[in-house]
């Protein structure tokens, strides 16, 4: 096993792709942990080990010609979960799990916080932020009713696959932003809508890989698509309703300008690396 690690190391080296991938790649195919390659020892039969081999290489090979490695092993972390994707379904980044912090914070310091709450999660994708903060929300005694909107039937598969994984009770409605839910008022809509400018250059994997309607919010700055995502969030928040986005981080003062005139208490945050990445506000 250590020399089928210390080839792939090599390869990916010299392609600029992170070791960790070929750690990861060749935990999925044997069943353990990361941790479980590298501290306990892995006995294999020489059949098994060839078969093990043959089958490494094809994912090594997979890695190298650009497919993400999430997609490879149908497997995508987020928080405290563990969730199923593949072609079609936009692979869930770290820094959106900081909109579940925030958003478990603003339902955790509500006055009216024993009463449940309706929360809109727009863009719903994989289904990541609508399971983490149904699951976190239930962890904390906070009641949510959680709809979860995506208007691409490929995501929705995954979606679907997902909440069924965590037996969750999340409403999903497969529609798009501007006319979904016509009769519906939220106290709480989160939206992690396709913001990059068309134009932007991607890398490979993303670029070659992901669904470009996930990613792409319109030409020159990206704000086609997040000011829809304003308007639907808009139409839906009752008065004094929270509503917060995951943006481009050169979208920031654009969100802000967008949001002034429905609005109140526009404030953008930071994620962990210091990137203006989300704008959170208030309904009038």
């Amino acid at each position: 096993m250590k020399e089928l690690l210390r080839a792939a190391f090599s390869q990916f080296e010299k392609n600029q792709i992170a070791t960790v991938d070929a750690e990861i790649l060749l935990a999925h195919l044997l069943g353990v942990s990361r941790k479980q390659i590298h501290s306990q020892i892995i006995e294999l039969s020489d059949a098994d080990q060839e078969k093990i081999s043959a089958e490494y290489n094809d994912l090594i090979n997979q890695r190298l010609m650009g497919r993400p490695v999430q997609y490879i092993t149908g497997s995508a972390p987020f928080r405290y979960l563990d969730l199923e994707v593949g072609e079609g379904v936009l692979i869930p980044r770290p820094e959106t799990e900081l909109i579940v912090d925030r958003v478990i914070g603003v339902l955790n310091s509500d006055p009216n916080k024993d009463l449940p709450k309706s929360v809109v999660d727009l863009g719903a994708g994989s289904g990541a932020i609508s399971i983490a903060i149904a699951s976190e929300a239930a962890l904390k005694g906070l009641k949510v009713s959680m709809v979860a909107v995506e208007k691409s039937p490929e995501a929705a598969v995954w979606l679907n696959k997902n909440i069924a994984k965590y037996d969750l009770p999340i409403r999903v409605v497969i529609e798009d932003v501007q006319t979904a839910l016509p009769d519906v008022k939220a106290d709480l809509v989160v939206a992690n809508p396709p913001y990059i400018p068309n134009d932007e250059k991607l890398p490979i994997e993303v670029a070659n890989f992901e669904p470009s309607e996930a990613l792409l919010g319109g030409a020159v700055d990206g704000m086609q698509i997040p000011k829809l995502f304003i308007a639907a969030a808009d139409r839906l928040l009752k008065p004094g309703g929270y509503f917060i986005m995951e943006h481009h981080e050169k979208q920031g003062e654009l969100v802000r300008e967008a949001l002034e005139m429905q609005f109140s208490n526009a404030q953008t945050h930071a994620d962990l690396n210091g990137r203006d990445r989300f704008t959170s506000a208030r309904k009038r």
